[in-house]
């Protein structure tokens, strides 16, 4: 089929769904989360078969991470469908209202934005959030995954469809594109009229290709070239813990710290430590010179490696002079999409906060928080970097446009 054929389609579906109430998309969501737990074992054999052979392939274990599912993160992903369920529906929602002078009422009101288009690498766990996702908030998905994952994939969407229709609501509303030839992507950039909106997820070469040869809107998710800066001020023992939490708990992820800026003022007593706590986890550091001079096996920094998003167990490193450094550094070389700072001056959070550009700023906590599951705001589609409309997790109400309703009683415009 088509991307078209699948497109129209959808767009049918989505007629079902703008007017669906809230007990019916949460019933759909439940039963796509019990199907997924069911039938887990279908799911983790086809899994199987495309990380064997992306390993086959050489394909880096940073990648391989990304794309192989097992048990705890099919029930993690079964867990997040149904926190989509609990949370409240966005289609509906008065924004703003009242009633004029002239007794005109008016009402802006969150409505779907109909049929929403997803392309996105490796991670088959974004299958089932995008889905869930896109239809608590009205919307028919078309998911166009890689070809790494096409075999999980397709386990995932044919559970979710079959949930969905037994649910009594539309299997249409969720589809996958094939994957096997890259004519579906520039199809899906050029539905327009079919497709309401794109969102890429991946790197950076996948979004730059979408934003600028989409005729769809797309919303922008963006690379994670994450800092953490530790101040002259900071918590040394607290500065540590976080800066392991958000390089080593899970490296391949764009909310993983990716660059380490260090205050001169303790460089000397956190630089040593740091480093030898890095080595035992097995990271890689690209440090300046300055950095360097604390240990032999730190790795000279290209200017490269201040713009690389490692997604690996590696970091670059730098000690700057003052917290004014800091911020003109991640200026230069930051996503803009999380940027942390340990420090226990109010001013110099304060300072930082308001002049770091970036979709997340973090005080005394790890760059791992900017995640829609942790923030409440249930499973996200991605980190929007972009500065109109959605800018952070990408939860929700951000997957929603509005629309002017306004109720009279005969006025006309004098």
């Amino acid at each position: 089929m088509s991307v078209i054929e699948q497109a129209t389609r959808a767009r049918e579906a989505a007629q079902v769904l703008a007017t669906a109430s809230r007990r019916a998309k949460d019933a759909g969501l439940v039963a796509m989360a019990d199907a997924l737990t069911a039938r887990t074992p279908e799911i983790l054999e086809a899994n199987g078969l495309d990380v064997a052979t992306a390993r086959e392939q050489g394909t880096p274990e940073s990648t391989v991470d990304r794309l192989a599912l097992d048990a705890s993160r099919l029930a993690g992903m079964a867990d997040g469908l149904r926190q989509i369920a609990g949370l409240p529906d966005p289609v509906g929602e008065v924004v703003r209202g009242g009633t004029l002078p002239n007794g005109l009422q008016v009402r802006q009101l969150r409505v779907p934005f109909g049929v929403v288009g997803i392309i996105y690498e490796a991670r088959p766990n974004v299958t089932a959030d995008a889905a869930g996702l896109t239809l608590k908030s009205g919307n028919a998905v078309l998911l166009r995954g890689s070809g790494s994952a096409a075999r999980s994939n397709a386990a995932i969407v044919a559970v979710l469809r079959d949930a969905l229709l037994a649910a009594g609501l539309p299997a249409d509303a969720v589809q996958l594109v094939d994957a096997t030839t890259r004519d579906t992507v520039k199809e899906l950039m050029r539905a327009r009229g079919l497709v309401d909106v794109l969102i890429p997820r991946g790197g950076a070469s996948l979004i730059r290709t979408v934003v600028e040869e989409s005729s769809v809107p797309v919303i922008e998710t963006g690379v994670g070239n994450c800092h953490l800066y530790v101040d002259e001020s900071a918590d040394l023992d607290m500065a540590l813990t976080i800066l392991l939490n958000a390089k080593v708990q899970r490296p391949s992820v764009c909310n993983a710290a990716e660059s380490l800026l260090v205050h001169a003022a303790v460089a000397d007593a956190f630089l040593p430590v740091a480093l030898a706590a890095l080595r035992e986890h097995g990271v890689t550091v690209h440090g300046s010179p300055e950095v360097a001079a604390y240990a032999d096996d730190v790795v000279p920094a290209t200017e490269a490696d201040w713009d690389t998003e490692y997604l690996a167990l590696e970091l670059s490193a730098r000690v700057v002079p003052s917290l004014d450094e800091a911020v003109a550094h991640i200026r230069r070389h930051g996503s803009g999409h999380s940027e942390a700072i340990i420090t226990s001056s109010l001013p110099a959070a304060n300072r930082f906060a308001a002049q770091v550009d970036a979709a997340a700023v973090l005080v005394n906590a790890s760059t791992r928080f900017v995640d829609g599951g942790e923030l409440g705001f249930g499973a996200e589609i991605g980190i929007s970097t972009q500065k109109l409309h959605a800018r952070g997790p990408m939860g929700l109400p951000e997957l929603t446009s509005t629309k002017y309703v306004i109720t009279g009683e005969g006025h006309i415009r004098p």
